[in-house]
């Protein structure tokens, strides 16, 4: 485990509030320091810790790789911010991007042409994990004279086939 300023900022707010509850238990502030540093640790990872995991959606990063990409579709969303900001995918064409990324999932519409845009491509990167979370996040390749030259993320509600 690695102790950054959070976790020490969490555990002195944790034992501050077990403290306080001991303390209403026993009078004896000796007993109640001891009593309350034994549990701290206890109630920050089995109550404060699910806590804040289940209530963020922090979630880890990696860096892109095809083959992550392609075996695991529900984590893409872990790769997505590294191909955004290195910008890997700027400036290849479709068969370099098919290769990387697979077959598209789906075009965009274009209400102009009342058809889909065979120079916008959609994959899907999966659910991010949080409590409250229920869009899935996309993502958006625009070609240009065969080129990738913009990539956006955007977040959809998800369907499920009970629902239609």
């Amino acid at each position: 485990m690695i102790i950054t300023i959070k976790l020490v900022v969490f555990m002195c707010i944790t034992f501050v509030l077990v403290f306080l509850f001991v303390k209403t238990i026993d009078k004896r502030i000796w007993l109640t320091f001891l009593v309350s540093l034994a549990l701290t640790p206890l109630v920050y990872f089995y109550a404060v810790y699910p806590l804040i995991n289940i209530f963020s959606n922090y979630h880890h990063e990696k860096q892109f790789s095809s083959k992550i990409w392609q075996d695991k579709p529900a984590l893409r969303y872990e790769l997505s911010e590294d191909m955004i900001t290195s910008e890997i995918l700027v400036g290849k064409t479709k068969t370099a991007i098919e290769s990387l990324l697979g077959t598209y999932e789906w075009l965009s519409w274009d209400d102009t042409k009342k058809d889909h845009n065979p120079n916008q491509w959609n994959y899907g990167l999966g659910l991010e994990p949080g409590a409250f979370n229920t869009k899935k996040e996309c993502l958006e390749l625009t070609f240009e004279n065969d080129k990738v030259v913009n990539l956006r993320l955007y977040k959809e509600e998800q369907k499920f086939d009970a629902e239609e």
